[in-house]
């Protein structure tokens, strides 16, 4: 009598549909973007050689130049790098080639910290102390300035560069320190002759990757630059420059004028020419810093000359420059936690937390956190699937020699900038749609910002896949969808959910994307009601609406308050990924 046939187990056919559905929604976020540019600029004629040679902005007149925006894109980015990379840079080496391991990541989740702060705190935190700041030190009545929108953007590019100058000076072999080291070079010589010219891509494309963050930074300048469209100045006058109002391409595109342009011809195409220009340049800027990622395949440590006395000498300098370094972006987040708690202790109230907004400034926020909370968990549910499947298909699915390609638009995606986004949303859902204001547009709009975090972080950590497990599931006879189901998503779900609060984190204090789509400053019910015209209130834009109206101490109280809670929103959201990573990085 023959044994019965061992029956296979069913093919889990849902898991090369989530990879399915994790492409197309990564295609029908592209979509959304370029449908809505190419449609605005099909709205009307765009005369280029206008919009890129001159400065005079005049929609009454059909006159539509970016000159003075264009200029200051670039003043408040360069201001910004020049002041961040070379603080970010000494950071970087400081943390992970002259401190111990240990202290080492705990320091550089101290840092990471400033990038956990929504950009409307720290546009709230430049009217409070950068304008008056640069009023006092310019003589500039009220300090809205490019000088001011750079030194903001200074700190919230920062961790930027720290954070992927560690990853490429982790890239580098340890070989190539003992190496040096046994030549007889000092710690210093070390890095200096042997680590940094290694290390240098990685590093250049750290400056590039927060270029793109800078260039495409919408809530935080928007508040403290003037948004005055001036003519650019002539060459002389270039320093005075940095302390008047400014405009940039995406103040511009944050302002009133998409709303109102949003049926009118020329000037709505002049809008998304303007789009164009932003998109194309932070598109180009992320896939040049994604290509630069990593350290070099060669370098040679060699000896430097000299006596010792001078090079311990020289040692003895950097290792203050390097403690300053790591000091400064640490003060900063002290600084602005204290200045949160200080002017924000209206937030330490229950009442504040449970009681709605009454008139303008007066009451609570409970439908704002309501409103906000909506928000995260809609957009949660629809970024999960999505992300993780994308990461599939990156990881994966996708043939080898597409992943990297595929990478790169990946992150392009996840860099687009959201007031784009916003405007996008505004255009196919508010508009074309119908929906008017609403939680679900907002959702949508949000996924597109959440789904390239979990499936880039999904695709490392496949990647980290020892090869021994996977030979092992092959031998074993099963199909690719079965090794998935068994193997690669128990291995993955670590990344997939650090992902997932990671960007949620960043969901919960955009600003940016929520004006034109899905939020209102009062009015809205408390759990909304269908989809079409159902807005909801969030903790950003109410913060946002309450920062512009500083003659109220009432309204300023209010919005300290907001952000104080808003940041203790997204810190949660932190500290329950902070685990998850660590338990990714010991594997």
């Amino acid at each position: 009598m023959t044994a019965p046939a061992l029956r296979r187990p069913r093919q889990p056919l849902w898991v090369p549909g989530l990879s399915v559905a994790g492409g197309t929604g990564a295609l029908l976020g592209a979509a959304l973007v370029a449908g809505f540019v190419l449609a605005g600029l099909h709205a009307g004629h765009v005369a280029w050689g206008q919009l890129l040679g001159t400065s005079t902005w005049y929609p009454t007149g059909d006159l539509y130049g970016a000159g003075a925006m264009l200029y200051g894109t670039a003043v408040v980015s360069l201001v910004a790098l020049g002041l961040a990379v070379p603080v970010g840079w000494s950071a970087a080496v400081s943390l992970h080639e002259h401190l111990p391991d240990g202290a080492g990541r705990r320091l550089r989740s101290g840092v990471e910290l400033l990038a956990a702060v929504p950009s409307i705190v720290y546009g709230l935190v430049g009217i409070a102390l950068v304008r008056p700041l640069v009023a006092q030190v310019g003589n500039v009545p009220g300090g809205d300035s490019l000088l001011a929108a750079g030194l903001v953007l200074a700190v919230m590019v920062l961790p930027t560069v720290v954070a992927v100058s560690v990853d490429a000076l982790a890239a580098v072999p340890d070989g190539v320190r003992e190496a040096a080291a046994s030549l007889g070079l000092t710690r210093s010589e070390v890095v200096r002759s042997a680590v940094l010219p290694l290390a240098r891509r990685g590093m250049v494309g750290a400056v590039l990757l927060a270029l793109a963050r800078a260039l495409g930074e919408t809530i935080a300048v928007f508040l403290v630059i003037g948004r005055a469209d001036r003519n650019v100045p002539s060459p002389s006058h270039l320093l005075s420059s940095l302390v008047e109002p400014g405009q940039t391409l995406t103040t511009k595109l944050g302002g009133p004028e998409p709303v109102l342009a949003a049926a009118v011809g020329p000037h709505r195409a002049a809008l998304c020419a303007l789009a164009v220009l932003l998109l194309v340049t932070v598109a180009v800027v992320t896939a040049l810093g994604a290509g630069r990622r990593g350290a070099a395949t060669a370098a040679r440590g060699r000896r430097r000359g000299g006596a010792r006395r001078a090079r311990t000498a020289r040692d003895r300098v950097a290792r203050t420059v390097r403690a300053v370094a790591v000091a400064l972006p640490l003060a900063l987040v002290a600084g602005i936690l204290g200045v949160l708690v200080g002017r924000g202790h209206i937030a330490l109230r229950p009442s504040f937390w449970t009681t709605p907004s009454v008139g303008a400034s007066s009451g609570g926020v409970r439908d704002q956190v309501l409103g906000t909370l909506e928000l995260v968990a809609a957009t949660a549910v629809l970024a999960l699937p999505l992300g993780a499947g994308l990461g599939l298909l990156l990881g994966e699915y996708a043939p080898a020699r597409l992943r990297r390609w595929l990478r790169t638009a990946t992150l392009t995606l996840g860099g687009v900038p959201t007031i784009v986004l916003g405007l996008a949303g505004y255009a196919v859902f508010s508009l074309a749609l119908g929906w008017g204001k609403s939680w679900l547009a907002g959702a949508l709009v949000l996924t597109v910002v959440v789904v390239p975090v979990v499936a880039l972080s999904t695709a490392t950590r496949l990647d980290q896949l020892d090869s021994e497990r996977r030979a092992a599931a092959d031998a074993l006879g099963l199909t690719r969808a079965q090794v998935v189901r068994s193997v690669l998503l128990p291995h993955a779900r670590p990344a997939v959910l650090t992902g997932l609060l990671l960007g949620l984190a960043r969901a919960a204090g955009e600003t940016a994307p929520l004006l034109f789509t899905a939020t209102v400053f009062a009015g809205a019910a408390s759990f909304p009601r269908g989809v079409v015209q159902s807005p909801v209130e969030s903790l950003p834009t109410h913060v946002f609406s309450l920062a512009q109206d500083a003659a109220d101490p009432a309204a300023v109280d209010a919005a300290w308050g907001s952000a104080l809670l808003l940041v203790i929103l997204v810190g949660l959201l932190l500290l329950t990924a902070l685990p998850l990573r660590r338990r990714m990085e010991r594997g």
